[in-house]
């Protein structure tokens, strides 16, 4: 059976580094409050899209780059980037989205790839082994390359019968 033991990628290493390195910790730790609405639960920052926070003057600059080019999570999630900083007293804020470099599913998190398990999604796995997320049996199969979102293929195990979502690896 597979154990679902989570690797740190060079992409999250170096993300985590460039966080730990920044002077403005406490604007990093309130974007920890937001969520992909897609995703229940699972932070911007655990889910890779959050790149970086900056601050000129009174502005604060958030850096975002999307799981794919028109996520229509997008609009929200720039709605609840500035709505939790205002809630803390940041009034003026900037949220810019990029698309280079492209995000990875090499940017999430050890801690974002057990939450995909822990709702029933099958994390994103290089070699596209899927273990089942409820009975981890690696016999499965694809039902369809379409799941909920884009960003997800539909599953089912062959051991205990039941249909998931497998987060594809890009």
């Amino acid at each position: 059976m597979h154990d679902f033991i989570s690797i740190v990628t060079p992409e999250f290493a170096s993300r985590r580094a460039h966080r730990s390195c920044s002077i403005y910790s406490e604007i990093w730790d309130i974007l920890d409050n937001v969520f992909d609405p897609e995703l229940p639960g699972l932070t911007i920052w655990d889910l890779g899209i959050l790149q970086d926070v900056k601050k000129e003057n009174d502005i604060v600059l958030i850096t975002v780059t999307p799981t794919y080019s028109g996520c229509p999570a997008v609009d929200t999630i720039i709605k609840d980037i500035q709505t939790e900083l205002s809630k803390n007293g940041y009034r003026t804020v900037e949220v810019k989205i990029i698309l280079s470099p492209a995000w990875t599913t090499d940017m999430m998190s050890p801690a974002g790839k057990s939450h995909l398990k822990s709702i029933q999604i099958a994390p994103p796995d290089k070699n596209d082994q899927i273990y089942c997320p409820v009975c981890k049996s690696k016999n499965t199969k694809v039902l369809s390359q379409f799941g909920s979102t884009a960003c997800k293929s539909l599953y089912q195990c062959n051991d205990c019968f039941e249909s998931f979502d497998y987060f594809k690896h890009f």
